[in-house]
């Protein structure tokens, strides 16, 4: 995730009551305890975040061994909610993740026994290792909240989130999420390298006898609850989204159909996808009002996964994140 920086604690202005400010301060001090694990990735913290406030789910990418795991791990720790993690593999089967029913000798029935996926949150590590099959078992999950198993609907918990962390596909033993899937997710965030001055941090913290398994002997607390999520939730839903900026999310999302190098543009689900964000971003910066700059920040990690490039793009280095840049160029900016 780029452009936006770390969540600033500002003030509520009118945008809402003590039970909104108490959220907003719960959610910043998601931060300070995500910190004391993980150096750096404020944005990718950030995207988070406002996942967490937009109902939505996340994909992280990056090469192996930049802590997508960890910060997964740290978030969950941070928050005072029900956590399952499922590492996919190649032979991971779609009951294996959403439950299946099991035969009782016992009282010659068969009952249903819940699978992970039966939490607040699950982290789904390395999704792309296990195949299309596997993968499409989240996809009634993550849409409509809830899995249907021997044709009875199994509603999930609220808050439900899917973290999902990926190596990028063209590293070996993966298999590239379809468009379906990936249009599941609100953001996809990229985990960069860390800057040097991060990475010798990294190993000062190693040396000095840190241990990414035992997060509890880190210091890391849960800080936030289901009650400040849902505070803080309605506090966005009523954050106002003006006529000219809902124009500008369409214009935005149009002009990516209309690239030359797009073979699939943004679609609706998109635009909505961007206006929740900016929302949530504009909220978290202490106004209760949307501007263009909320919708640039969060343009890239919203939009990024859902354009997909023409098989020639590629080789003239064109990418995603060109083409949104492009867009923001050069669509007019409301006043």
């Amino acid at each position: 995730m780029s452009a936006p920086s770390p969540v600033p604690t500002g003030t509520a202005g009118s945008s809402g009551t003590a039970g909104a400010d108490a959220a907003r301060a719960s959610l910043e001090a998601l931060r300070s305890e995500i910190a004391k694990a993980v150096v750096g990735q404020d944005s990718t913290v950030t995207g988070l975040v406002v996942a967490l406030l937009c109902r939505g789910h996340v994909l992280l990418e990056g090469v192996p061994g930049v802590a997508k795991t960890l910060l997964v791990r740290a978030l969950a720790a941070s928050l005072e909610l029900d956590t399952k993690r499922v590492q996919f593999t190649p032979d991971l089967m779609p009951g294996d993740v959403t439950g299946s029913l099991v035969y009782d000798a016992r009282t010659a029935e068969f009952s249903f026994q819940p699978g992970p996926v039966f939490t607040n949150l699950l982290l789904a590590d390395e999704i792309n290792r296990t195949p299309p099959k596997t993968q499409s078992s989240l996809l009634e999950a993550m849409e409509e909240r809830q899995v249907t198993v021997d044709g009875i609907p199994r509603p999930l918990p609220e808050p439900f989130l899917v973290a999902a962390t990926q190596n990028p596909v063209e590293y070996e033993g993966t298999y590239p999420l379809p468009e379906a899937q990936l249009d599941r997710f609100l953001l996809k965030l990229t985990v960069p390298l860390p800057t040097r001055d991060d990475e010798i941090h990294v190993l000062t913290r190693h040396a000095a006898g840190f241990d990414p398994r035992d997060l509890q002997a880190a210091g890391i607390r849960p800080v936030a609850g289901a009650a400040a999520l849902e505070s803080a939730r309605a506090a966005v839903a009523a954050t106002t989204v003006s006529p000219e900026i809902a124009g500008y999310v369409v214009d935005i999302c149009r002009a990516t159909r209309d690239s030359p190098s797009v073979s699939l543009g943004v679609s609706p689900r998109g635009a909505t996808a961007l206006l929740s964000t900016a929302r949530a971003w504009a909220w978290l910066t202490g106004r209760d009002y949307v501007t263009p700059d909320d919708v640039k920040a969060l343009a890239l990690p919203t939009l990024r996964h859902r354009i997909h490039l023409r098989p020639e793009a590629p080789m003239d280095g064109v990418t995603p994140d060109s083409v949104i840049s492009a867009v923001l160029a050069h669509v007019p900016v409301p006043r």
